[in-house]
């Protein structure tokens, strides 16, 4: 299978609170908005999606209905993670882990959004000596 793109789809039955939270704090732009599926795009990087859809709408098999977004988190990789910290606590935001260096080459913290999906803001720094032995071959940080 080629993909020609990539986005997830995250079921709420919060749909229109949750899109206005991607836009307002994660900088999302709303491309369609039918009230029950909202598409959004990356106001910077056109190759950044995410879409937020009513689980209870009758596209969801009947079986899967009423299903929310769980056990999800969602990454988005920035070049400065100590400002967008500081930025999510000045915006109110519920802050799952607080900003934090990691011995696997990541610097980042988690916020929470109002479907319960985590989303972890990291900024990819050089791993510790044990764990760059476990990444390919110019994949770590450096």
């Amino acid at each position: 299978m080629k993909s020609t793109s990539y986005y997830p789809v995250l079921m709420t039955d919060r749909v229109a609170e949750t899109a206005r939270f991607y836009e307002t704090h994660f900088r999302f732009t709303s491309l369609f908005d039918s009230g029950w599926y909202v598409h959004l795009q990356s106001s910077e990087d056109p190759t950044v999606n995410l879409a937020i859809l009513d689980g209870t709408h009758a596209t969801i098999p009947a079986s899967a209905r009423g299903g929310r977004a769980s056990g999800v988190l969602l990454n988005f990789e920035v070049d400065d993670v100590d400002a967008e910290y500081e930025r999510a606590l000045a915006q109110g935001l519920t802050v799952r882990l607080a900003l934090r260096d990691e011995a696997f080459g990541q610097r980042h913290f988690i916020v929470q959004g109002p479907d319960g999906v985590l989303i972890d803001v990291i900024k990819p720094i050089p791993p510790s000596e044990d764990f760059l032995r476990q990444y390919a071959a110019g994949a770590a940080a450096s």
